[in-house]
């Protein structure tokens, strides 16, 4: 079951709308790599401005990951993305999800989720 926080890997809480959040995140096996799906909600989206990605973290603050959203999601909010070919070494039990904004960078409500043994 994921968790969400405000504080783990942001760099703000994200409560004045500077930067998306992250709502959930799921993690699948696919052959030695992971797929990792992330629901973000950023209702502040616009062409000029807007999340435009998200990321895999390793408890260290190793990014595992990064999946570059192109284009606003204004009309579709909340909106899920995959990762896929993510690589998690071994030994980390659990990765943070955190989202970026085009205009303020990391922050916001993050999501932590076990890797499935």
């Amino acid at each position: 079951m994921p968790t969400t926080s405000s504080e783990a890997g942001a760099t703000t809480d994200g409560a004045d709308g500077s930067f998306p959040d992250v709502i959930d995140a799921e993690l699948e096996p696919s052959g030695d790599t992971w797929t990792l799906s992330a629901t973000i909600s950023s209702p502040y989206d616009s062409p000029e401005r807007y999340a435009d990605a998200f990321r895999a973290v390793a408890p260290d603050g190793t990014e595992l990951g990064v999946r570059v959203l192109t284009h606003d999601h204004a009309n579709e909010q909340p909106f899920t993305r995959s990762l896929t070919g993510l690589v998690i070494p071994d030994g980390v039990e659990e990765i943070t999800v955190e989202g970026r904004d085009l205009a303020n960078g990391w922050g916001g409500q993050t999501v932590t989720v076990a890797v499935p043994e």
